[in-house]
């Protein structure tokens, strides 16, 4: 839980930038009931305290190419705290790798790749993945469809928390 305390303002100014985050700051400030000038200000100290990491777009990666997706979940040789460092380290120089998470359990780390085709996710996965130094085994699921691909946090269970805590 962070430390600092979020208003109902400052909840609202991020729902509603994750929810469109090219909305101009007069758009914003119309929305959440206050002025531009301190909703900037607003904007600016959630950025600044770590709230809002980015801004991006969403691309249609098959529009782009991208017709193969796959979670890898991988387990190493040693979780070694040097070991598990290193291998995110990998991770980060593999374009083809666009999520990478550490999990509790017989696996490692989960991947989730994309590629231009079936051929080129193989090639990564054996030049690449399964012979990189410490892997021990990579298990490897194709994405058949996404039935909900939802990003950021669900703002509705931050306002009732919110409310349970006041």
């Amino acid at each position: 839980m962070p430390s600092i305390k979020l208003d109902p303002i400052d909840r609202r100014i991020l729902a509603e930038l994750q929810a469109d985050g090219r909305m101009t700051n007069v758009e914003l400030s119309r929305r959440v009931g206050i002025s531009a000038p301190p909703c900037l200000r607003r904007v600016r100290a959630l950025e600044e305290t770590g709230f809002i990491t980015g801004y991006h777009a969403e691309v249609n990666s098959r529009e782009l190419g991208f017709e193969v997706m796959v979670f890898a979940l991988v387990s190493l040789i040693s979780q070694a705290e040097v070991d598990l460092s290193a291998f995110e380290a990998r991770v980060r120089s593999w374009p083809l790798v666009r999520e990478c998470h550490m999990l509790n359990g017989e696996i490692d780390f989960m991947l989730k790749c994309v590629a231009p085709d079936l051929s080129s996710f193989q090639r990564f996965l054996t030049e690449n993945l399964t012979s990189a130094p410490n892997v021990a085994s990579v298990k490897t699921s194709l994405v058949i469809r996404c039935g909900k691909d939802e990003p950021g946090v669900p703002f509705e269970v931050v306002e009732e928390r919110a409310r349970s805590e006041s």
